[in-house]
């Protein structure tokens, strides 16, 4: 198959008095057939920086960062960014994520054994326009596969971020680990504590989306399947697969606490799969200090912001997904009362869509259902209501302003709370937000 390339880096390639290769994610993407994102663009040759760099900017690069001890080029060329790095083989301290030594060589293939997987160790010369493998991946490629560079133990064992790199990247492509790959990555999963946490999330949360990289279905859920069977997963968030093998009501799920909670981010939208991956993290908490489930979307909430800030998530993403994570459980039973339901949707309309979205998802997972959820069809039907008779879901649909309450004869300190109240009362029956409804209503309000 033919790697797409642009006129600027043909132009570069041939001016080059060595061979310019393209190697890594595109051109792994370009063999599969798979839509190439055109952001990972690396490329690579028997060169050194000084060498390289000389010939780039003559044919009008701008280099904008280089690394001398790796080897590495950042450059601009042509509105597009690449990475430069010499053929280079390189020395782990086990686990340590950096090579602590650097070899540059003229030895491709060499080059191609300090990567990860095979299907990444795919060399194109852009100026011959071919296809140079030194490894083998390409077959690993047409077969939708993933193996190590090396033997598996020795690669996950050099470099614990490789060990979210597997899950990740296999998660987006729809390729599967081989045997092999999985046993190297839970032999070495403890090596994922040696991994700066912001680095972890970075991993987690382009997991969560991996199936909008390419269309691959369900590829999210997948990825965390690696991550489970890998043991990654009990190193990054144990509180979660503390629930394996704890079992749950068979009325309502056919799954354990942790299948149950990986199937929520399987039917999840991507807006809430990091609060249905932690929605039930409670519950082994909850089981293990009272026998029960009760309560546990209140202790979900907890430990969600307690792993949240563990790993380094930006804090208004732990606090929405706490809010998510405790108010996932509310009118379960579909047995609260409209007025209190419109209340709650008030209460959390900023994140109230969200809301709906995880309570199909979590009633999706207990029994892969993907049938509307009845709490989810009762909740659109009141707030459908509300709207059809104007009730306001936030202050700024109330038809009255703060300024207008403090003419009328309100403090100034009450404001606020008198703005909420009606807002409630709004929301309970539309018709009642009227300016001059609103205001009278206020004057009579007694404030406590």
């Amino acid at each position: 198959m033919k790697i797409p390339c642009t006129e600027n880096l043909i132009k570069l390639a041939r001016a080059c008095p060595f061979p310019l290769y393209m190697v890594g994610g595109y051109v792994r993407d370009c063999l599969a057939g798979l839509e190439c994102a055109g952001k990972d663009r690396d490329i690579c040759a028997p060169a050194d920086t000084d060498g390289f760099i000389r010939v780039a900017e003559k044919c009008g690069a701008e280099v904008t960062a280089v690394y001398k001890n790796t080897g590495t080029v950042k450059l601009k060329l042509g509105g597009e960014e690449y990475e430069f790095t010499c053929f280079r083989s390189d020395e782990y301290v086990r686990g340590a994520h950096r090579p602590v030594r650097t070899f540059f060589t003229d030895d491709i293939t060499l080059d191609a054994r300090r990567r990860d997987f095979k299907c990444n160790a795919v060399y194109y010369d852009v100026a011959k326009d071919e296809i140079t493998d030194p490894l083998g991946g390409t077959e690993d490629i047409l077969n939708r596969r993933v193996s190590t560079v090396a033997q598996a133990d020795k690669v996950f064992g050099e470099d614990g971020l490789r060990l979210m790199r597997l899950a990740r990247q296999s998660a987006q492509t729809g390729f599967a680990p081989t045997e092999e790959c999985l046993a190297g990555a839970k032999n070495n999963a403890g090596l994922i504590a040696d991994i700066a946490p912001e680095r972890i999330y970075a991993e987690l949360d382009a997991l969560l989306r991996a199936d909008k990289r390419y269309g691959n279905g369900y590829g999210q859920y997948a990825g965390l399947e690696i991550l489970d069977k890998t043991r990654v997963l009990d190193y990054i968030l144990p509180e979660l697969t503390a629930g394996r093998d704890m079992e749950q009501p068979s009325a309502y799920h056919n799954y354990d606490v942790l299948e149950h909670s990986l199937r929520t981010v399987k039917y999840a939208d991507y807006s809430v799969r990091l609060s249905a991956l932690l929605h039930d993290i409670g519950k082994p908490y909850c089981k293990n200090t009272s026998g029960s489930y009760r309560g546990h979307e209140t202790e979900s909430a907890r430990i969600a912001r307690e792993a949240g800030a563990r790993l380094k998530f930006p804090k208004k993403l732990i606090e929405e997904t706490a809010r998510l994570c405790e108010t996932h459980m509310y009118d379960f039973r579909c047995d609260a009362r409209d007025s209190k339901v419109r209340r709650f949707i008030v209460k959390n309309n900023d994140i109230f869509e969200k809301v709906l979205s995880l309570k199909q998802a979590d009633y999706s997972a207990c029994k892969d259902d993907l049938s509307p959820a009845p709490c989810v069809i009762k909740w659109k039907r009141i707030y459908a209501g509300m709207l059809e008779e104007g009730a306001p879901v936030s202050l700024k649909q109330l038809d009255v302003r703060g300024d207008e309450l403090i003419k009328a004869g309100i403090k100034p300190e009450e404001v606020g709370k008198v703005l909420e109240t009606l807002l409630y009362d709004c929301a309970l029956d539309g018709r009642l937000n009227v300016n001059k409804t609103l205001l009278e209503r206020a004057k009579r309000l007694t404030i406590g």
